[in-house]
């Protein structure tokens, strides 16, 4: 399709992409990719606009995701509780009080089923921000697809699959990092065979932003735990120009407007000398493709509207820096989990930017200008130190072993909060422009009687299914993992016959151990 001529309000046409008369003869689209890594970037397509949702029953998360598709929402985000993402069904003793609280419960395939009802998995893209026990989910999504009839070489998404920042940063972690690493090849080995389209990992810097760490922290310890997943491939024998162009990122867009241009355009510098200094020769295994969301640390329960405007100027920050795919927070984030009201307006923002402000007429608009070209240098210099200095001690795992990742972050942390509460940065509504104010009303509320619910759910499963079969399943995956064997093929077989998340992540706990 030929591309449509762009003009401003004036009529002023506005050419794909300007190089004079600065010095930046580097074009988007090519080798390192600062500057993009497709030709014509959005004038080609926008960004994917996901909104991650998720939150008490399959059954009531499928009413928002059919809401969100309904007002123009282009990929799914799928928000786990957390008995999901560390290992239990909604049935243990520690599941209580957490049971569909900051994500959906998941329990079983069934659950996979009733959660995309009515939703054609071949024709959408999902994101599912899930670790630990991502084997197991991208199984069941994997058997869904399969009952649908869709082909599995068509089917696209993300399984964020990222144990390395849970260490560092959030915590839900089940097993030893090295038993973890295999399973995150694992992964990487099945898929780049049976469903070629899926990105196996999304590495996040997202986390590491959210627990304290500064920009550039954020871009070093991404960038050095994407350097560690490489080497594990390559470790396994797996051809780093297929499974790296597989490999999408994850980064959080904070406040400082021109920092979080410039951090994702020094990003993708850096990934291409990375992966071209491991051995990569094709141009799409060099290109850092990212998804990114709103700095949710960001987000405050006083005076909440004030979050619309500052959602938007990072949502306006991530897509002048070239993001693939973006989530923008709702404005009651801080106080809940968001509102229908407010997951609209959150997309609405997204909608407004891509087909409204005109930044997305021409690619990388901000290229040339000296305070964006030194910060991008910058940025990109004091990453590298950080870099150095973790491959200097054997790389990212060891680094957190050392824990010596955690008390970079614990400490830009605290020197953040100290700034906050001594007002020498100020948050408008929090420490300046102070306003005595109504609480929010309609904030969203997740009932704990679906915990009962589940039980029940789960109860029924168990009494319906071939116990005899997953007893067998289950016995051949604690074998597996016992030995060298893939274990994606056991835990899709196992899932296929309704064996349940906790019992596929407890057999695997019986041979890992906990970390």
């Amino acid at each position: 399709m030929p591309d449509k001529k762009r003009v401003t309000t004036s009529g002023i046409e506005i050419r794909e992409v300007y190089t004079e008369p600065s010095n930046m003869t580097e074009l988007p689209g090519e080798y390192p990719f600062t500057r993009g890594i497709q030709k014509d970037m959005y004038r080609g397509k926008p960004w994917t606009m996901r909104q991650y949702a998720g939150f008490s029953t399959a059954e009531e998360s499928n009413k928002r995701y059919h809401y969100l598709l309904s007002q123009g929402t282009m990929g799914l985000s799928v928000a786990f509780d957390l008995p999901t993402q560390i290992g239990y069904d909604s049935d243990h003793e520690l599941a209580e009080g957490e049971v569909g609280k900051v994500g959906v419960a998941i329990d079983s395939l069934k659950d996979i089923e009733l959660l995309f009802d009515g939703i054609k998995l071949k024709d959408i893209t999902t994101s599912m921000t899930i670790n630990a026990t991502a084997p197991i989910l991208l199984a069941m999504y994997i058997a869904l697809a399969k009952k649908q009839g869709a082909d599995l070489h068509q089917l696209s998404g993300t399984v964020q699959n990222d144990i390395l920042k849970e260490y560092a940063a959030r915590g839900t972690y089940i097993y030893p990092p090295a038993p973890s690493m295999r399973l995150i090849t694992d992964v990487f080995e099945y898929c780049s065979k049976e469903v070629p389209k899926w990105n196996t990992i999304s590495i996040s810097g997202y986390h590491i932003r959210e627990a304290g760490s500064t920009a550039v922290q954020e871009l070093a310890f991404t960038l050095a735990n994407g350097k560690a997943y490489l080497k594990a491939a390559l470790s396994k024998g797996l051809d780093i120009n297929v499974f790296a162009k597989r490999l999408s990122f994850f980064f959080n867009c904070h406040s400082n407007f021109f920092e979080e241009i410039a951090k994702f355009r020094a990003a993708r510098r850096m990934w291409a000398h990375i992966t071209k200094e491991l051995g990569a020769t094709d141009a799409g295994a060099q290109k850092l493709r990212f998804h990114t969301q709103t700095g949710g640390s960001t987000l405050t329960a006083q005076q909440p509207m004030n979050n619309i405007v500052r959602t938007t100027t990072q949502a306006m920050a991530a897509v002048l820096g070239g993001t693939q795919s973006l989530h923008t927070n709702g404005y009651d984030e801080a106080l809940s989990l968001p509102t229908e009201a407010a997951a609209q307006i959150a997309l609405r923002t997204q909608q407004i930017i891509a087909f409204e402000s005109g930044v997305t007429d021409t690619v990388d608009p901000l290229a040339g200008s000296y305070f964006i070209e030194a910060l991008t240098d910058e940025l990109e210099a004091a990453a590298l130190h950080y870099i150095n200095k973790i491959d200097a001690m054997g790389g990212s795992v060891k680094a957190i072993e050392q824990d010596y990742i955690q008390q970079e972050i614990a400490s830009s942390a605290y020197q953040y909060q100290t700034e906050v509460e001594s007002g020498e940065k100020i948050i408008v509504g929090v420490n300046k422009f102070v306003q005595p104010e109504a609480p929010l009303t309609n904030i969203f509320r997740v009932d704990d009687a679906i915990r009962t619910h589940q039980i029940q759910k789960i109860a029924a499963l168990k009494a319906s299914r071939d116990n005899a079969a997953v007893a067998n399943n289950l016995q051949q995956l604690k074998a597996a993992a016992a030995g060298t064997d893939n274990l994606m093929p056991y835990i899709l077989t196992a899932v296929d016959n309704y064996a349940t998340l906790g019992e596929i992540a407890d057999t695997l706990r019986s041979v890992f151990g906990e970390y």
